[in-house]
């Protein structure tokens, strides 16, 4: 069974190739790319597909969309003379099996090889759009398919000059749908309460509540296999690209939270940063995912890089630098789900565990507290 699905990114390798001896597939991003692991072409299955892939040579160019077959056979390296368009036609060549391992499509044992002959579409930034097992005997129509789905992909944008914007990171599909569902349920069963925000008062990191600067319910999330789930879509998805994009790797998340943003009180978060105390100084990294859209209003905006409002999509992560000044804008309809949490390291977990004298343990209010306030912080946990 193929070990990465819809979201996932795939690892980096490298491998011999039709084009060269040591062809490092991280280059092709930028590219929707379509690799497909068929084991061997003496396999006749194997073999008319790869022949109908090749008949497509031209419509890949004209999509712009690399092809990649990946062999675990010597014997076919005869396929490099079906190749006519040598830039969206490349044969891999994985002879020792080992990538065709890490994704999960061979299985060996003593006696036999176990092939399951896959396709993974994958976007421009190497992350699976789709997976598709050749499951029947024949594979009737498996080729057709897959090209009908690169047939609806929409076209990229054509290149334009950059604008202003904030130094972000945005991961689609960094969560599934159905998980996203689960925590707008599972906020609805347990119930939000009022959110506060933390602030210096007398050298103590306070916990404020004050509608007039943050109007939020949060459900913190404490079932555990709420919690497993969560911190495998982080480490599977979320984690490799804040290491690729900003040389940092998380290990730990200070808390996951369900918060919630309501039209009837205009709900919105004013501008803050989340690591100017001693209590947060540990904080590197802040998460915002979206569970939800059908709300009008409630976007993230980063007031020092210009005027640009963010939505992220179902399942969309927004990941930023802790330091950076932000805001939620005010809910104008609906209601806004999002999943939020902090990361940081070891080294980070030191200096928190130094500054837990700094943290007040007493909430203020301003005017008055609500019943039971929610907690604002909790305990190190390493993901």
């Amino acid at each position: 069974m193929a070990r990465f699905t819809t979201g996932d990114p795939i690892p980096w390798f490298t491998l011999p190739s039709t084009s060269n001896a040591s062809y490092h597939f991280d280059t092709v991003g930028g590219h929707r790319v379509v690799l497909f692991f068929f084991g061997s072409s003496r396999v006749p299955r194997s073999a008319r597909l790869v022949q109908e892939f090749c008949q497509y040579q031209a419509q890949f160019a004209a999509f712009n969309i690399p092809f990649f077959g990946v062999s675990i056979d010597p014997d076919d390296v005869h396929l490099k003379d079906a190749i006519e368009y040598p830039t969206y036609c490349k044969f891999l060549w994985d002879f020792n099996q080992e990538i065709s391992q890490r994704f999960g499509v061979c299985e060996l044992d003593q006696e036999a090889v176990y092939y399951t002959p896959t396709v993974f579409v994958l976007d421009r930034n190497l992350r699976v759009l789709q997976v598709f097992p050749v499951e029947d005997p024949q594979g009737d129509e498996f080729v057709d398919r897959v090209m009908a789905f690169l047939q609806q992909l929409p076209e990229f944008d054509p290149p334009c000059m950059a604008a202003r914007q904030a130094p972000i990171l945005t991961i689609p599909h960094a969560v599934d749908r159905s998980l996203c569902q689960r925590l707008i349920d599972h906020y609805e069963f347990t119930g939000g309460e009022e959110s506060g925000f933390m602030r210096e008062v007398e050298g103590k990191t306070v916990a404020i509540l004050d509608e007039n600067f943050k109007k939020r319910r949060d459900v913190l999330i404490r079932d555990t296999a709420l919690l497993e789930q969560i911190n495998t879509f982080v480490l599977r998805r979320i984690s490799p690209e804040i290491k690729k994009a900003f040389q940092f790797e998380i290990t730990r998340f200070e808390r996951h939270v369900v918060a919630c943003y309501e039209a009837h009180n205009q709900g919105f978060f004013n501008r803050h940063r989340d690591n100017t105390t001693r209590g947060t100084a540990h904080r590197r990294f802040a998460m915002t995912l979206n569970l939800n859209t059908g709300y009008e209003g409630g976007c993230l905006w980063f007031p020092e890089y210009g005027t640009q409002l963010y939505r992220p999509d179902v399942g969309e992560a927004i990941i930023f630098s802790c330091s950076l000044l932000h805001e939620v804008t005010p809910v104008t309809q609906g209601r806004r789900f999002a999943l939020l949490s902090f990361f940081y390291d070891d080294e980070d977990a030191k200096l928190r565990e130094q500054n837990r004298k700094y943290l007040a343990s007493t909430v203020k209010s301003t005017p008055a507290p609500p019943p039971d306030p929610a907690p604002t912080h909790t305990s190190d946990v390493m993901l």
